[in-house]
């Protein structure tokens, strides 16, 4: 068995995340003899923490990951895919569809799925700024971009702010595949030894399955870092991003992640990916 026992892990503050590694992060499982030493940031900062390596395990767009494959595989467990889940294009009433590629367009990090998608649908609207995600909804309010790329809980609040949706990027996904959206997974480095990322394959499936088991447990955990959240929102949230597929991903999930991979390849978004992606 290896030495390790203790190892960097990234995740998000959001309830998905708080949600699905709130038991292995307070022990409410048996962790093996390892500790984990979390670093929580918003997923466009982890993406760029893991181009530079910091990070053991960590939350990662898979739009980043497909450029960090040399690096990171994917775990089976702590995905976030799904049906019906996808970013949202939106703007302010009267914005057409048809001048897109002339529009500014607030995007929540350039190597998050959510800008893999935009440009996969609207290959030639390039005039982008990248905003943090939460600030979005306001940069389009306030005029300071005509279109936003909305994701996370956005998704839920901003018809009652007066903006409109102009296109969901998730149904455009399925509309063209017939697969679930791959938007994040947890990935460790590929240089730790085989056992260890097994370990931890196994340890975060069981925090997933405490997680559903016990699905208030991680109420505090979830609220403390969803502070300004409604509580009906926080647990759509939780019901919209964790499912079969954080338990693992299963065949179905893989076919899902690959298609979006080589949709990028054939799109000239990412180069051609060697290495084996998964975990065994």
């Amino acid at each position: 068995m290896n030495s390790y026992t203790s190892i960097t892990i990234g995740f998000s503050p959001c309830p998905n995340d708080c949600f699905i590694f709130d038991a292995l992060i307070h022990n409410k499982i048996d962790t093996e003899g390892l500790e984990f030493k979390l670093v929580m940031d918003d997923v466009e900062i982890l993406n760029q923490k893991a181009f530079q390596s910091e990070l053991d395990i960590t939350k990662l767009s898979y739009h980043a990951f497909a450029h960090l494959t040399k690096n990171y595989q994917l775990l089976n467990a702590g995905s976030a895919l799904g049906n019906n889940c996808g970013p949202l294009l939106i703007s302010n009433p009267g914005f057409s569809i048809a001048d897109i590629n002339i529009a500014k367009i607030a995007i929540p990090g350039k190597y998050t799925t959510a800008n893999f998608l935009l440009s996969l649908a609207f290959p030639g609207a390039i005039n982008k700024k990248e905003i943090v995600f939460s600030e979005i909804e306001d940069a389009v309010l306030t005029g300071k971009v005509d279109v936003g790329l909305i994701i996370h809980e956005n998704r839920f609040t901003f018809e009652q702010k007066g903006l409109i949706k102009i296109i969901d990027l998730g149904e455009y996904w399925e509309t063209l595949t017939h697969v679930p959206i791959p938007l994040g997974g947890i990935v460790i480095k590929r240089n730790l030894p085989t056992d260890l990322k097994q370990k931890v394959d196994a340890i975060l499936r069981k925090s997933v399955e405490y997680a559903f088991a016990n699905p208030k447990s991680s109420s505090n955990f979830v609220k403390q870092h969803a502070q300004e959240m409604e509580e009906n929102v926080m647990y759509k949230h939780i019901d919209l991003y964790v499912n079969k597929y954080s338990i693992d991903l299963g065949i179905e999930g893989k076919k899902a992640v690959k298609l979006l991979f080589n949709k990028a390849i054939e799109s000239g978004i990412i180069n051609k990916i060697e290495e084996e992606i998964f975990l065994d």
